[in-house]
């Protein structure tokens, strides 16, 4: 007979989901209300002013995508890109890579940036190619690239996007809540993220926001959108201003419920302060990782604080270790992805995660497993290393 499930409890420390705060997890458990009930769109509307504040921008367009941060990315991309259009995208990972899938799936042509894997997008790539390439739509990048750790200036690619009169389409999947992020500081049209990051939000939400040049080109469009549901020309009716709204959808009620209370509890703390939180937590781990003999895939300049890709020493199974963490320590960490699969480790300092018990946790069970499986190595010296870095 199948029974009620009760998952173990775990630490998430890979590269999402990260752990979920339990204030936000009691609120998933508050009462269902109707998803146009007065009070549900009372609290639509601190959802859009809190996702404002978080992505610094005044963007009228700003919501959350009832789908994970995958149907974020297609939603930019579905509604900016039409066939024909040119988009030059920028590939240093995993996700950048996705981009480019979601342009030629919707008759655009990409024009591709090819970075190696643990490198920032290289601003003069970006450069030759709008001055190679006339009538360029959009310009995409990934912000914080999940797949290696590694951080992009999104502000000086910006810059040139804007100067070649191209929209800015970017990830911040991983960014949002963990280092800054400047939706109008920067110029970006339109960027997309998601819950289980740096928000600490159960998965299945993706935040969004399109500048006014956005929707007017959605607006302007020469055809129809090819996805009834994420076309923002039917939506922006549901996600509008005051309490008359435009059916649309089944909103995820108590999951707009968890994303409230993650969003208080950001701004609560304070973006600045959330930033340095995970900045400081980062050199913690740094120095616990250095001090057991092991490095970083990606340069200290452009490293995520909160997405830490660890290599791994020569002779060492990487899955056994992980496995090892995950049932005698009850922590998890992530593999590599793509061609950095079986070479790093990823460790996420996310959100609710980003906290300084995960940090010697993730240290101690780390140097012990490496320690079981041959490795030499001074039992201590990484918790040790850590908490001088903290103190």
């Amino acid at each position: 007979m199948t029974q009620s499930f009760y998952p173990p409890v775990r630490t998430l420390m890979g590269p999402g989901p990260s752990d979920v705060s339990p204030r936000v997890l009691a609120a998933l458990s508050r009462p269902t209300i109707g998803h146009l009930d007065p009070e549900f769109v009372r609290m639509m509307d601190e959802v859009k002013e809190l996702l404002q504040y978080s992505f610094k921008t005044s963007n009228p367009l700003t919501l959350p995508v009832s789908a994970p941060g995958s149907a974020g990315m297609e939603a930019c991309f579905v509604n900016l890109v039409e066939p024909g259009d040119k988009v030059v995208v920028c590939q240093n990972g995993v996700f950048g890579g996705r981009m480019a899938e979601n342009v030629s799936r919707f008759g655009g042509q990409v024009i591709p940036i090819e970075d190696e894997w643990g490198k920032p997008v290289d601003v003069d790539k970006v450069k030759a190619a709008f001055a190679e390439h006339d009538n360029v739509k959009a310009l995409a990048f990934v912000h914080a690239e999940t797949s290696t750790g590694v951080r992009s200036d999104a502000a000086e690619l910006c810059a040139v996007a804007k100067e070649n009169g191209a929209l800015v389409i970017m990830d911040a999947v991983t960014s949002l809540g963990g280092i800054e992020v400047d939706v109008d500081g920067w110029g970006v049209d339109a960027v997309y993220s998601g819950t289980q990051k740096c928000l600490s939000c159960p998965p299945g939400i993706s935040p969004i926001s399109f500048s006014q040049q956005a929707v007017d080109v959605v607006r302007q469009r020469r055809s129809a959108v090819p996805s009834w549901f994420l076309d923002k020309n039917l939506v922006m009716g549901y996600w509008g201003e005051g309490a008359k709204r435009t059916y649309h959808h089944t909103a995820p009620v108590n999951s707009l419920y968890a994303l409230h209370e993650s969003l208080v509890i950001l701004k609560e703390e304070g973006l600045e302060n959330a930033w340095t939180r995970h900045h400081n937590h980062h050199l913690a781990l740094k120095s616990g990782i250095e001090a057991m003999g092991l490095s970083f895939l990606v340069d200290e300049a452009h490293r995520l604080p909160q997405l830490n890709t660890v290599q791994i020493p020569d002779g060492v199974d990487e899955a056994r270790v992980r496995s090892k963490l995950l049932n005698n320590y009850g922590l998890e960490i992530g593999a590599g992805l793509g061609s950095l699969a079986g070479k790093v480790w990823r460790i996420g300092l996310m959100g609710h995660s980003c906290r300084i018990p995960n940090v010697l946790l993730c240290l101690n069970a780390l140097e012990n497993v490496l320690i079981a499986e041959g490795v030499e190595l001074n039992r201590g010296a990484a918790a040790a290393a850590a908490s001088a870095n903290l103190s």
